[in-house]
């Protein structure tokens, strides 16, 4: 990437982090602090608190998509930075349930992953995009591995409403680097752009929404079962970060190489089998994984696949799509949430009804269905002319 293009990513994947974390830092904590407040003692109550973000955030992912096509990324990023903002500052400042639920489905309203997407695609050339998108997926996977870390050390300095404080000031320092670092956009086109109706039923995009369910899908129900794994392992909670932060980072060492191979010669569709088929591989593994060390492999081998999903998809969206990137990486993020949702369900009753083990057979087969919809795609879309993503670039 040209220096132009990495400032940009950068940026783009610290306010994409951000969002995450926004989600991600309460995990560990939230149900531990919530047993005191109004409603604690209903966890129907507590569950909504943590899950409306994601409900609320995959009602607005294709309409604030669609609205980036129209006038521009800055302006939907900048509001639904304040949106994220001004619910976080709500959550501070109220100490019950129902308001931290409001404060957090603000939060969720502010729904702009398929705008910065779609603004790393219009920001980079088509080349460069996979690993643009990587760097915004590492982003997603540090900000997971970061929570961890930081989560329940934040809360006893802090306090819960001091955590949220802080997500509103980083919140804050987004606004302004949208603002002031990254370029504006000029929106695409409205006579180019295709209707929603054609968006979601164009065969290679739905093949990828499919892809990004599944994928989401399985990673919750698998991360209800990991920590219980670890703890029978004999290795104790407080410790799992140790293990999250070292699969992750190492993950990217092994990941990168097969990004470049992919990118250079022209084997995308390859690598992305390839992933999935690491995916099924550390689904396998865990239904047999009694040790610490047989699940670290597993989780290796998943968070390999699973970044080189995160880069790979997210870029095929934006080619496949061409004028209208906003919009399908609105659909694009609507199924991913739905996924998400999805697989909290799928995880929990497995588990109840079958035991840990189903978890995970139930997942790699669904991941053997996506591989088998995935083998049947074709050439990857043909890039733009160089100077074409050139001038997209500046």
């Amino acid at each position: 990437m040209n220096p132009s293009e990495l400032r940009s990513t950068l940026a783009l994947a610290g306010i994409f982090g951000l969002r995450m974390l926004g989600l991600f830092l309460l995990l560990p904590v939230f149900s531990i602090h919530a047993k005191d407040l109004p409603g604690g003692d209903q966890a129907f109550l507590i569950g909504l608190a943590l899950g409306i973000f994601n409900i609320v955030q995959a009602c607005f992912h294709i309409p604030l998509g669609r609205l980036s096509d129209r006038i521009g990324r800055k302006a939907v990023v900048l509001w639904g930075l304040s949106l994220f903002v001004a619910g976080a500052l709500i959550c501070a400042t109220k100490d019950d349930l129902l308001w931290i639920s409001i404060g957090r489905g603000i939060m969720g309203a502010g729904a702009i992953s398929a705008a910065v997407s779609a603004w790393v695609a219009d920001l980079t050339r088509e080349q460069v995009r996979s690993q643009a998108m990587a760097i915004v997926g590492a982003s997603i996977s540090l900000s997971f591995a970061i929570s961890l870390v930081v989560a329940a050390p934040l809360y006893r300095t802090i306090s819960l409403s001091g955590m949220f404080v802080v997500l509103a000031i980083l919140g804050a320092v987004a606004m302004a680097v949208a603002y002031f670092v990254l370029p504006d956009n000029k929106p695409e086109v409205l006579a180019q752009q295709d209707s929603l109706k054609v968006v979601f039923l164009r065969p290679e995009l739905m093949r990828l929404n499919l892809g990004v369910f599944v994928l989401n899908a399985t990673q919750v129900a698998m991360f209800l079962v990991v920590p219980r794994l670890l703890e029978q392992a004999g290795f104790p909670l407080a410790s799992h970060w140790q293990i999250y932060l070292s699969v992750v980072l190492l993950s990217f060492v092994f990941m990168v190489p097969l990004l470049i191979y992919g990118e250079k010669k022209q084997r995308i569709r390859l690598v992305l089998l390839i992933a999935i088929i690491l995916l099924v591989i550390a689904q396998i593994i865990f239904t047999q994984a009694v040790t610490v060390s047989l699940i670290t492999v597993a989780l290796l081998i998943y968070f390999i696949g699973f970044n080189l999903l995160e880069a790979l998809q997210p870029s095929l969206v934006t080619r496949y799509a061409k004028e209208s990137k906003g919009t399908a990486l609105g659909v694009y993020n609507t199924t991913q949430s739905i996924g998400l949702f999805s697989g909290a369900l799928l995880g929990g009753y497995l588990m109840d009804s079958h035991g840990n083990a189903s978890v995970f057979a139930v997942g790699a087969a669904m991941l053997v269905g996506w591989l088998i919809i995935a083998w049947s795609m074709g050439e990857m879309p043909t890039r733009a002319t160089e100077s074409k993503d050139i001038a997209a670039a500046k």
